[in-house]
Formats: C-alpha cells, structure tokens, sequence
C-alpha cells in the first residue's frame, strides 16, 4: 500500500469553551462586588448597555429598553424540606409586624437565639467578633480615623521647643513607623543632621510625652516602660520583668522569680500589667476605614416557619438593553449614490449587531447566575437547617457533591458559586464555604459529625478547664467517645493545633502562672 497524502471527512462531537460560555463561567465566581464593577467594564464598552438607575420610566422606556435585573426570586424552604416560589412583595411582607423593610427587616429573632439590631455577629472560618449594647454602630465602622502622623504633628506643635528642635522633632516624626516605633537610629539622625547626639535624646524625651504612651519608642523593652511610667507602676521589679523579656516569652517562670525578686502573686499580677499594655500604640490610628461586609445571601425565618433565602439585590448590578437605537440603525437602507459612507453603514451595523448579541448574552448570564445561586444557597439551608435552629453543635457534614446532586448540576459550579459568597443568617454572617465541613464517624455508626463541630467542642472543653483539672487529648477523646464521637488522638491534636492551643502539659503551666484564663 502506497503512503502519501490523502484528504479525509470526518463527523464528531466536541465540547467547545466560547468566549460566552467562558463569561458565564467567570461570572458564577464573582461577588456582589466584583460583579458590578465588571458590569461598569462592559458598560463603558457596549454601547447597547445602560444601567437601570431606576424603577420608574414609563412606556416608551419599556418599549425601548430589555429590563434585565441580575436578581431572581426568594426562595422559601419549609421544614419538611418542600421549596417553593414566593414573590418578591411577598418576600418583604413575610414579617407583618415589622412594617419596615428598612434595616430592622433583617432583625432575626424566635426559636434558636435572635439577634437584634444593637447585637450583630459576624463569623467565618477564622474566627468571630461581637459587637454588644450599641458599642460598635455604622458610623464608628465607617468614619475614618486621624492619621499617626496628622496626630502627632498636631501635639507636636503645642511643646514649646526652639526652631532647631522643631526641625529635630520633624525628622524623628519622619522616622516614624505604623507601629509608632523610631526607625533610624538616634546616631545615624544625628549625623544626617549635623547636631549632638544629646540634642536628638532631648527632643525625643519630649516628643515620647505624646499620648498614647508608648510612642517613639526604640524598642519593645522602651515601649512597655514608657507606658507604665505613665501609670506611675515603673518600679524596680517590673524593671526587671522589662529586662528580661525574652524568660518571659519563654515562659520561665521560675527564673523571673528569682530576677525580680517577687513572690509568685506578684509576678502573675506584674504579667497581667504587662499583658494589658499595647506593644504597638501607633496602629491605634489611620489606616483604611473599615469596610462593612455585605452579604449575597439574605436567610431569615418566614411567618411560616420555614426559612426564606432571597439574593441581596441591593448590590447587584441592573442593566438594560436598548433595542430601539439598534433597531433604528438596522432598518436604515444603505446610499445607493455614497457607496464609502454606505461601507461604513455596514460596518457599524455589523459592530452594533455584535454588541446586541454580547449585551443580550450578559443579562442571560447575569440571570442564569441570580438563579444558581439562590438554588445551591437554598439547598445548603435545607442541608443545615439544624444549625440554623439549634447552632453550631448541630452543623452537618456536607460535601459539594451532596449538593452537586440535589441540585442537578456539576460539583464544578457549585465550587464556583460558593466562591467568594457570604450568607447572612440568624447565626451570623457566613462564608458559603464554612458549610462545608468533613465527616466525623460515630461510635454506634450513626449520623456523622461535622469536622467544624467538634472543633468548636474540643475549644469549649478547653475553655472550661480549670489549673487543677486540665485535659489531656486522650482525656478529650475519652469525653467526646461518651458523646458518641469516634474520633483519634491524634485528630484531637491537629485541631488543637490548628486553635493555637497548647498542650495539656504547657497549659496547665500557663494557667498556675496565670497566663491563661479559668473556666
């Protein structure tokens, strides 16, 4: 048989990424706020899309414009597990008693623990904060704080000092670091300078009156002292405590004993002075003004006693399309006695119709998106709805295939929904990825327990332990197997571990030191 070279046909199927596909792709990853300033990206770019700015418009808006609002509709979850669809007025007429959809409309409260407008909690999986009694509103979040630099150039001015000084203390405030320390050495300003080294000392000794104490300093050690002198506590003993700094990170307290020449009550109540000192008094100002974190998802009891997930439509970005101008332009005949400007007709009736499909692609994505997100959130509400009724000891294991399942789509996109998205709940705010937790078995082979539970359980254990009674990991795995738990030693380890908890060994040292609280 002859080789050479042959023409063939072949027919098959291949999956093909477009450029819309891949958009709709990347748009399920996005936050709220990714997503609009995408939006504005595309708006400055298509001249077929307009931002909704408004409810209102009129007919001839409505004939002339596509609305296309990237929201979909609540979802409401019964607790038998039905779901369905409610409207949107419905949505925020589910508490009757409220007569507000203003900010109390998110006030959760009945069976499981409310929280009220003046107690919020935010949590993820790092960690968690409380803000209680009204100490922390919108305002005192947002305001921006005054500089270091703008403060202590201001107080600055109100020590009377010669010019020479002035200009002394104006390079030592230039040294200045975030955490309020001196960063060049007194010798080297000096030097730069040309002035004695005695005449940097005494402006510094001025400047470090500053409040907050602790300011200009030129080490750690300095720092601690100048912040006790202020108290009028810098006495010989805790002199010595400042000394030796580094025994005290080392925990040897035996040694600092016999250094400060104390008894055991006294250094523990030295410690506590130490401990309630601020190391780095200049990050106390400045800074970038705190932004609040605006949940995608709203979850929240129904009248019904189901849960109601509905989209922060607040955030989401609202485009239009405006059909009319593309039509005017598509139905405009071409001139016959002007073929170049008829050539450019047609060139921009080609742009124009490439925008209308890209325009009309993005408000299909934009809703495609709304959708998805509302069914995997209401389907990890259905899945957790134990924790949201009864808290934290009671969050499931879950993976992204249950849901994947439930829900009829690939694990891929629920991962890319979950991404970047927060759920405010009755608990808290959340990450969508903080439902998602690894099993633990159970020691009659019953349901699981969330990786995330027992974690919370093993702190709790910890936190009441006293100095005399201080858990071991075999002990906890010895406690938590009476709970129904199976769980290994060395398991109990690594989530110790990864809360930065010592040992049994070092705590209950720790604790007799009084370096750690009692429960």
């Amino acid at each position: 048989m002859a080789i050479g070279p042959r023409l063939e046909l072949r027919q098959g199927q291949a999956l093909v990424m477009t450029p819309q596909l891949q958009q709709a792709i990347k748009l399920l990853q996005l936050s709220n706020i990714e997503l609009t300033a995408y939006v504005e990206q595309e708006l400055e770019r298509n001249p077929l899309l307009e931002r909704q700015d408004g409810e209102g418009g009129g007919e001839d808006a409505r004939d002339a414009f596509d609305v296309a609002e990237a929201g979909g509709d609540p979802a409401r979850l019964d607790l038998d597990g039905d779901a369905s669809v409610v409207s949107a007025r419905e949505a925020m007429d589910v508490e009757a008693d409220g007569g507000d959809s203003g900010a109390d409309a998110y006030s959760y409260g009945g069976e499981g623990g409310g929280l009220g407008p003046s107690d919020s909690y935010i949590s993820g999986r790092g960690g968690d904060m409380r803000f209680e009694d009204g100490e922390s509103s919108l305002e005192q979040t947002l305001s921006e704080d005054l500089s270091l630099r703008a403060h202590v150039e201001e107080q600055w001015r109100l020590i009377p000092a010669s010019p020479a000084e002035r200009l002394i203390g104006q390079a030592l405030i230039d040294s200045l670091d975030e955490a309020g320390y001196i960063t060049e050495s007194l010798a080297d300003l000096a030097d730069r300078l040309g002035t004695p080294p005695d005449a940097v000392e005494a402006v510094l000794a001025k400047l470090q009156q500053i409040e907050p104490a602790g300011l200009f300093a030129r080490s750690l050690k300095e720092c601690l002292g100048l912040q006790l002198r202020e108290r009028n506590r810098l006495d010989p003993a805790i002199q010595a405590l400042l000394d030796n700094l580094e025994m005290l990170a080392k925990r040897d307290i035996a040694g600092l004993l016999k250094i400060c020449g104390v008894d055991q009550e006294d250094l523990t109540d030295m410690i506590k002075e130490i401990r309630a000192l601020n190391p780095k008094p200049g990050l106390v100002f400045g800074g970038e003004p705190v932004q609040t974190l605006i949940p995608d998802v709203y979850v929240r009891r129904g009248s019904d006693g189901g849960w109601l997930v509905e989209l922060n439509n607040d955030t989401l970005p609202r485009v239009l399309v405006n059909t009319r101008y593309y039509t005017k332009v598509a139905r405009s005949k071409p001139d016959a006695k002007n073929p170049a400007k008829g050539e450019r007709e047609k060139a921009t009736k080609n742009y124009l119709s490439e925008c209308l499909n890209s325009a009309n692609w993005l408000v299909k994505s934009l809703d495609q998106r709304a959708q998805t997100i509302l069914k995997v959130a209401s389907e990890i509400v259905r899945q957790q709805e134990a924790f949201l009724r009864l808290g934290i000891d009671h969050l499931k294991p879950l993976n992204l295939k249950a849901v994947a399942e439930a829900i009829e789509m690939h694990e891929s996109t629920v991962s890319r929904v979950t991404s970047n998205k927060t759920m405010a709940t009755p608990r808290g705010i959340f990450e969508m990825k903080y439902f998602f937790t690894a099993s633990i078995g159970a020691t009659d082979g019953g349901d699981s327990f969330s990786a995330e539970a027992i974690r919370h359980r093993i702190k709790d254990l910890i936190d009441a332990e006293s100095a005399d009674d201080v858990l071991s990991d075999d002990k906890i795995v010895e406690i938590l197997a009476g709970k129904g738990v199976d769980i290994a030693r060395r398991t109990v380890a690594k989530y110790r571990e990864a809360m930065n908890i010592p040992s049994s060994v070092e705590r209950r040292r720790l604790k007799k030191a009084g370096l750690l609280p009692v429960g």
